[in-house]
């Protein structure tokens, strides 16, 4: 099926995406050094920083021009452009590039961030972990490839990540390269919840951070979710 089939303008008021709390949180170094000492500390992680090397130099896959600056919450954006798995891919994105993952309803995020933290909980062999994550809102804008409803199911909508994340990421490209902005479709990890993924920076906007949830595990694939504030 052709693309241009399955294109369509969307202005999504907002989606959720959720993101590790200490990632939030300024550098651990602010504590250990004096206020006169601040730009040498910003010149280290400069030089350790993916997304400031992205926006200085770009990265393997991803031109700096095509980051964010100069609005707000650009930081996160960016961010989410310029950091990856090094070894491993995502449904549709792998290394050199990163992608904006969202879901329109806060369920399908428990339910994606938990199979994706199971999964490494299940490499070290211990299902006891506590991660706080916090909610960032985000509208997006743009011409998206809706791929919800197709039948038969595309082989990159497959669940195991060995079966769907590479003809995934070839999937994206495509998409990318015809000049759209993402994709929407049906979340694999909750049934009848839809995820977005934004391929490109500059559909992701107006970022704004809501509620802080807590997800325990205390031995068992399946956490424990919390909501712990309003908003961060």
């Amino acid at each position: 099926m052709e693309l241009s089939s399955l294109a369509r303008h969307i202005n999504q008021d907002r989606t959720i995406r959720l993101v590790a709390t200490a990632r939030l949180r300024d550098s651990v170094l602010l504590k250990l050094v004096a206020p006169d000492e601040l730009d040498a500390l910003s010149e280290i992680e400069g030089a350790t920083s993916a997304r400031l090397l992205a926006q200085e130099r770009g990265a393997e896959r991803l031109d700096r021009r095509e980051l964010v600056f100069g609005i707000p919450q650009a930081t996160f954006i960016n961010a989410a452009f310029s950091y990856w798995r090094p070894r491993d891919q995502n449904r549709f994105n792998g290394p050199g590039r990163g992608a904006w993952y969202a879901a329109i309803e806060l369920e399908t995020c428990l339910a994606e961030v938990s199979f994706h933290m199971e999964r490494e909980l299940a490499n070290v062999g211990d299902f006891r972990a506590t991660v706080e994550y916090a909610e960032l809102y985000a509208s997006f804008v743009g011409d998206f490839v809706d791929i919800c409803g197709l039948k038969p199911t595309p082989e990159y909508l497959d669940p195991d990540p060995e079966k769907g994340y590479p003809p995934g990421n070839r999937f994206a490209d495509s998409v990318r390269a015809a000049g759209h902005c993402g994709i929407v479709y049906p979340s694999v990890r909750r049934k009848g919840g839809t995820s977005v993924v934004a391929l490109v920076p500059y559909a992701v906007q107006s970022v704004a951070q809501g509620r802080v949830v807590r997800a325990k595990w205390t031995g068992n694939p399946g956490p424990q979710w919390k909501v712990l504030s309003a908003n961060a």
